[in-house]
């Protein structure tokens, strides 16, 4: 079963690694590029390899058994 979050964002956009890091499911920056250059980040059910992708609301992102609903 995944766990979902809700992260609200202020602005067009956050950055998928700082998403990661505000959703407090990495540890770190550093940690948040790993997990993502080695595709274990969904964006909208595609694998994102690129840290600085644009999430918008309305946008969920999966890490492991993590959902993360952007709002």
């Amino acid at each position: 079963m995944r766990k979902k979050v809700e992260v609200k964002i202020e602005g067009e956009y956050i950055k998928l690694d700082q998403l990661l890091k505000l959703a407090e499911v990495v540890g770190s920056g550093g940690h948040a590029k790993l997990v993502i250059l080695n595709g274990e980040v969904k964006v909208n059910e595609q694998t994102i390899v690129q840290r600085g992708k644009k999430i918008r609301v309305g946008d969920k992102v999966l890490f492991q058994d993590i959902e993360i609903e952007v709002k």
